[in-house]
């Protein structure tokens, strides 16, 4: 395909190795003028000497290709009409420089040259065609995109998983036919996407990956293309047919998880033939789903531990401690699920939701005292928590619903006179008993 781009293109190169004395000086010369025009911002003048280069000496240096972009995507910037010869001569180039790109990637690759990879290069071109083309194909953008994700992976770069579930999506609007194909693509972004976020060690990366991720997702659920009720009738079947297929099994499950539709019968009856077929967390937890649908909370309880030893993830594993705690709240069986809600938290420390419930729980317990206003010190323990909550995770959502509970909790302590009466003042340490156990102080 590559050579078959460069012959459309018409870009002729001359090898290295057969460069004359006079061809090499004139190449050096040529490729200093483009650098110092490129570096500020002349493209005019970095174009002629650039393209000289290019056609003579491509594996010169590799910033030819580098400044080579500037330079091509400058010069659109000045033109305003996006149809007009000019633009669509410079967009062209564009797209043959990245085809030598790849081309030649090797050859500096063999020369020790540290550069990008050829998955990276097609990834960065798709994005490139979609912005700057001045009548961009759907098709066209959507296999460049491909290529860079099934080359890369989870090394893929974050706009490319971005841009490739995005133009799926396009494709799955003006094609209806082509769900499947689009939910797929989604599950292959996504768990790039994830295992990218997951293994990054990078604070700032990291964070940037988080938004890829959440974004991802976000184009998913509201794509408005499948409701539960869809999801049921299009994995129900499937999933009967596929009792043995470990793979389309875990798709139907992500995907059914994804859209909150954890209720449905076609999720537990997935997560149930996974589980026989190959227990993984993921299965386990729909059984767990299950079982507490069916009021079976014993059973829900002993899945769940399971899947919280299958998954290696911490913060998977927070997250299904937490589903522990919500069924055995379900229950009024807080003592129990206090303890799994500190399980979540030993598992993620930043963990904000988990703090959350915790307050919850002890807000519904609040007596355990004979002294009235002793039962109202309990609501001190949850304002604590709730601030603990915004405190290890600040944000928007956990913050919102935690000052939201402040302010309702917050009615309920203790008066300073009622407390007066039993010796204790602001500022005083009080432990509050029975099964919350905790010590918190007088405000």
């Amino acid at each position: 395909m590559v050579a078959t781009l460069l012959l459309a293109g018409g870009t002729a190169t001359v090898s290295a190795q057969n460069l004359t004395e006079e061809q090499q000086k004139e190449c050096n010369a040529n490729s200093s003028i483009s650098t110092e025009a490129t570096k500020a911002g002349n493209y005019q003048d970095a174009y002629l000497p650039w393209k000289s280069v290019l056609e003579t000496c491509p594996t010169l240096r590799y910033y030819t290709f580098t400044d080579g972009a500037k330079i091509l995507k400058g010069l659109m910037s000045k033109i305003k009409d996006r149809k007009s010869a000019d633009y669509q001569k410079y967009f062209d180039e564009l797209m043959q420089l990245y085809d030598l790109r790849i081309k030649y990637t090797p050859d500096f690759q063999a020369k020790g040259t540290r550069v990008p990879s050829i998955g990276t290069i097609q990834g960065i071109k798709g994005v490139e065609y979609l912005a700057y083309s001045p009548t961009p194909n759907l098709d066209t953008a959507y296999g460049l995109l491909k290529q860079g994700v099934d080359a890369e992976k989870e090394n893929a770069d974050g706009s490319v998983l971005h841009y490739f579930v995005d133009m799926s999506l396009q494709k799955l609007k003006a094609n209806p036919a082509l769900k499947e194909e689009f939910f797929q693509d989604y599950l292959t972004a996504a768990d790039y996407a994830e295992k990218a976020y997951y293994a990054e060690a990078d604070s700032a990366r990291k964070m940037k990956l988080g938004i890829v991720k959440d974004n991802i997702e976000a184009m998913f659920i509201n794509s408005g293309t499948a409701s539960c009720e869809d999801l049921q009738e299009l994995f129900g079947p499937k999933v009967e047919a596929s009792q043995n297929d470990s793979v389309y099994l875990k798709k139907a499950i992500a995907i059914m998880k994804v859209m909150k539709c954890t209720e449905s019968q076609a999720y537990f009856q997935a997560s149930y033939y996974m589980y026989k077929i190959h227990p993984t967390a993921d299965a386990a937890v729909g059984c767990g789903y299950m079982s507490f649908q069916k009021g079976d909370y014993d059973a829900a309880i002993k899945y769940f531990d399971e899947a919280i030893n299958l998954e290696s993830n911490p913060e998977r594993q927070a997250q299904i401690a937490v589903a522990a705690a919500a069924a055995l709240i379900g229950q009024k069986r807080y003592s129990q699920a206090r303890g799994y809600l500190y399980k979540a938290i030993g598992f993620n420390s930043k963990y904000g939701q988990a703090y959350i419930q915790l307050a919850q729980i002890y807000a519904a317990s609040p007596n355990w005292s004979d002294e009235s206003a002793l039962n109202r010190c309990t609501y001190f323990v949850v304002l604590d928590k709730l601030q603990q909550a915004k405190r290890v995770d600040p944000s928007p959502k956990v913050t919102e619903e935690a000052n939201k509970l402040i302010g309702a909790y917050s009615q309920y302590t203790p008066k300073a006179e009622d407390l007066f009466m039993l010796g204790i003042k602001k500022g005083d340490r009080v432990e509050v008993k029975g099964w919350i156990s905790e010590t918190t102080t007088v405000r």
